[in-house]
């Protein structure tokens, strides 16, 4: 009887109790904790995966090094550095198929390690939101003053801006670039102060990178915004901005670009895509590399173990001799 009360109190434990007096809404909280709530849980096939990834459509064009002329194309850094030669550059782009709008523009940098543990830190978080009002800027180091007065936006992130342009013609058209929306809400809405102006920016002997208007708050600065959410990993995109009409098949699109951003020194490349997008998203290989690399890492590893067995196979244990075998081992 005492086992059946415990079992009896266990099961009486585990049952959700609901009074019939309770409001729909206490019900629904209880339904909430113990996980019972009716939801959506599709599975995705590989098929499906594979269907959704073949609809996006992309065109990527490496230009950083067909943008120098030949006459530095052994000395590159000193041609991008130079600031009294022309860094205007033309590429033409071949659309294969069909390309649905919203058409997304990103700019691709290669060996580009944005998540350096002193280029992250290297930003005020305060100041980008309250400007001068904020004097915690010492993480900012050596990007926080220029002779002598305040750098708003502070630090290395903001000083290296990307500053390359980008204007694509169809024909004798050109194809209107929309450059809103291309940051995250929150972020500016929450990070970057909607009363806060540039100032003393690239101003220094040292340029890093592009130029901010000091008449536009930082809030309406998207370029910035998204150039400030750094990247984990050495090769990444960043959103440019938006073509608003579709790209049909055989077009020949001609860009116009300013090459202006320095990767030479570090042996960095850059690329201009455009890409079209399924309701996953635009493609990224990078989750199936890491499932084959693991993949066929966990193969190679099973085979040596599997060698190592055969060649070094401990023998079968005399189950006569062990304890459980009831044999008297004294005599």
């Amino acid at each position: 009887m005492a086992g059946s009360s415990m079992e009896l109190g266990r099961a009486r434990s585990l049952v959700v109790r609901t009074n019939p007096t309770d409001s729909p809404s206490s019900t629904a909280l209880n339904k909430f904790k113990q996980q019972n709530l009716p939801a959506c849980k599709p599975v995705l096939k590989p098929s499906c995966v594979i269907t959704s990834f073949l609809v996006v459509v992309e065109i990527v064009d490496r230009y950083d090094s067909g943008c120098v002329p030949g006459a530095f194309r052994s000395n590159k850094v000193s041609f991008i550095k130079d600031t009294s030669l022309p860094k205007n550059c033309s590429r033409i782009l071949k659309v294969r198929k069909h390309m649905k709008a919203p058409i997304y523009i990103y700019y691709q940098l290669d060996n580009y390690y944005q998540n350096h543990r002193r280029y992250v830190k290297s930003r005020s978080d305060q100041q980008l939101l309250h400007g001068l009002k904020s004097n915690k800027t010492s993480s900012c180091d050596p990007e926080e003053f220029n002779n002598g007065l305040p750098v708003v936006p502070c630090g290395l992130i903001a000083w290296s801006l990307f500053n390359d342009t980008y204007t694509f013609i169809r024909g004798t058209k050109e194809l209107r670039i929309n450059r809103t929306n291309i940051a995250w809400e929150s972020d500016r809405d929450s990070k970057f102060g909607k009363h806060v102006y540039p100032h003393n920016f690239q101003n220094g002997t040292l340029i890093g990178g592009g130029k901010l208007d000091p008449h536009i708050p930082l809030s309406d600065q998207e370029d910035l915004i998204v150039w400030m959410r750094t990247a984990a990993l050495p090769s990444f995109r960043k959103l440019y901005g938006r073509i608003e009409e579709d790209l049909e098949a055989d077009d020949v699109i001609v860009v116009h670009l300013m090459n202006n951003y320095n990767t030479y020194s570090f042996g960095g490349k850059k690329k201009l895509v455009l890409s079209t997008s399924s309701w996953l998203g635009g493609r990224n290989d990078f989750l199936g590399v890491a499932y084959i690399f693991v993949g066929g890492s966990s193969i190679i590893l099973s085979i040596v173990f599997l060698l190592l067995h055969m060649k070094n196979s401990r023998p079968c244990v005399d189950e006569t001799l062990s304890s459980w075998s009831g044999k008297d081992l004294s005599s």
